[in-house]
């Protein structure tokens, strides 16, 4: 059987610099050629996973079919290959750490002085390699995360060192992004930066074996043979990838600079004929729209765009499908009123409330759900969104005033949102929700069964509080308000329509978790149609 190529992606000059984007299209154009291509990321922070930061600290949280709460990164592995993601995927400092120290509470290292090496870069090593272990890939790209040089980062530059020694450099490669800035003084692309990144590499033991350079303008020939020399590369593997409108163009301008080639010529293996048509038929639809959706997202953390990554991610592929563009319009619901609320939102064409925590901007997202149900604009409720419309609905139309979530308030009169029962003795915070993909069987003939086109779904979750039970007849036996998708083994709430309502759809799961390019989520699909719907009956 042939070898597992491995390709390690490190970052250099500054953070943010897309390499999940970079390890992700190089991905897509190796499986587009037939490779068995899986990416991990290995992130340097001591958080044990991203569940317990705040979004502001690191965006969305991603949240795979086997409940691993994971960096967005692994978000856009997803939606570009089309593939599910696991706990194997993504690992950080606090993992590794957790799971030696373990080990030596038992005993395991014999009474040996426990180090960073070698006995944290042996567990980090032993994770690089798990998914190989599988026999199901032929290529594993790992991202580690942070910059060359910092201090967290250390370990893993080390562990990279090690493997490349042990692998073989015939089944291993380093790909170095980095920055090339433009000093618009001196009207000049800078490579000094870069020349410093590399340098530090190479103290670490690492050559880089190609570089990508982040730019906003194009690098030339004399600067791409200086860079090739300074950096002891080869001219072909200086790579550019100059800002692009959108980052499902940067597999495209990835294979324009022949990224894949040079990765293939290096680990020895073949180039293919490429198969990319239904990439290509997305970025065509996507790029030439004929119309226009403008939907409102309410949530607390619209300063951050990556706090809603997948919300925009979904929207867009969705959009594509519907041949229109999707402007998302952010509106922050801690500024949001009985008194403004139509002000923002009369102009929209839909409106999704997001997932959230905690009891800042409540209101102003039932404010807003109050006026697109009256007003019959497209509702789409997210996990928390959906909790806020089942509030709305209570105290605005059942006269439950003081409806609430047990999360807002612990003594409201009518908990139609509580705490989940086996979530009332959980004291540690993170990793305990009710995480990953659970089973829901769909109403027939309902609104939603209609968008799956199937009666049985599997979708992932990410909270603590569910539709309280107890209310259920109360709710959504006697009037417009309907149970449309229970879960067969808890038979707790997972979908509600309003059926008096031409689209009005509440989810207690992440549908943005799994639209990809490929398959665009179905309830997104039907939203933005019904966004669409409502343009013309206005």
């Amino acid at each position: 059987m042939p070898e597992i190529k491995y390709i390690f992606v490190t970052g250099g000059v500054t953070s943010s610099l897309g390499k999940g984007i970079i390890a992700a299209s190089l991905a897509k154009l190796l499986q587009s050629q037939d490779y068995k291509v899986t990416i991990q990321k290995f992130d340097p922070y001591i958080n044990v996973d991203p569940g317990t930061l705040n979004p502001y600290e690191h965006g969305e949280c991603y949240v795979t079919d086997d409940g691993a709460e994971t960096d967005l990164d692994l978000g856009h592995y997803e939606r570009f290959l089309n593939i599910t993601t696991s706990q194997a995927n993504n690992v950080t400092t606090g993992r590794v750490y957790q799971s030696v120290i373990e080990k030596e509470r038992k005993g395991a290292f014999l009474g040996k002085t426990v180090q960073v090496v070698p006995h944290i870069t042996n567990e980090i090593k032993e994770r690089i390699k798990l998914l190989g272990k599988s026999n199901e890939f032929d290529i594993i790209i790992t991202e580690i995360g942070g910059t060359v040089g910092d201090i967290e980062s250390l370990p893993y530059i080390e562990s990279v060192r090690q493997l490349i020694y042990e692998l073989g450099e015939e089944n291993t490669m380093v790909i170095h992004l980095t920055l090339i800035p433009f000093l618009s003084a001196a009207k000049e692309l800078k490579t000094k930066p870069t020349q410093h990144s590399v340098k530090t590499l190479m103290e670490s033991g690492i050559k880089a074996d190609l570089l990508v350079c982040r730019t906003e303008y194009d690098l030339s020939n004399e600067l791409r043979k200086k860079l090739a020399l300074f950096c002891n590369v080869r001219e072909d593997a200086v790579i550019q990838s100059i800002d692009v409108g959108t980052i499902y163009d940067v597999p495209i301008k990835m294979l324009q600079e022949g990224l894949d080639k040079v990765v293939l010529n290096k680990l020895k293996l073949k180039s293919k004929p490429h198969k990319l048509d239904e990439w290509n038929s997305f970025l065509k639809k996507y790029k030439n729209p004929k119309g226009k959706v403008r939907i409102g997202l309410v949530g607390k953390y619209v300063e951050l765009q990556d706090s809603y990554k997948s919300i925009l991610e979904a929207s867009i592929h969705a959009g594509a499908v519907n041949e229109v563009e999707v402007e998302i319009v952010s509106i922050h619901s801690e500024f949001l009123n009985q008194t403004n609320t139509e002000e923002q939102l009369k102009s929209l064409d839909g409106l999704i409330v997001a997932p959230g925590f905690g009891e800042r901007g409540i209101e102003g997202k039932i404010s807003a759900i109050n006026y697109v149900r009256e007003n019959k604009i497209p509702f789409f409720g997210i996990c928390l969104g959906m909790q806020m419309a089942v509030i709305e609905y209570s105290r605005n139309i059942l006269k439950y005033k003081s409806a609430n979530s047990t999360e807002i308030n612990e003594n409201t009169d009518y908990p139609v949102i509580d705490l989940m029962e086996n979530q009332k003795g959980v004291i540690n915070k993170g990793g305990t929700m009710r995480l990953g993909s659970w089973d829901c069987e769909l109403t027939k003939d309902s609104r939603v069964a209609k968008a799956y086109g199937k009666r049985s779904i599997k979708e992932r979750h990410r909270h603590r509080y569910e539709f309280n039970n107890l209310y259920r007849s109360e709710v959504f036996e006697s009037g417009s308000f309907k149970v449309v998708g229970i879960n067969p083994d808890t038979n707790l709430v997972e979908i509600v329509e309003n059926i008096d309502h031409p689209w009005f759809v509440g989810v207690q799961f992440h549908p943005e978790y799994k639209s990809t390019v490929s398959e665009p989520h179905p309830l997104f699909v039907s939203f933005i149609k019904a966004s669409i719907d409502y343009i013309s009956l206005k």
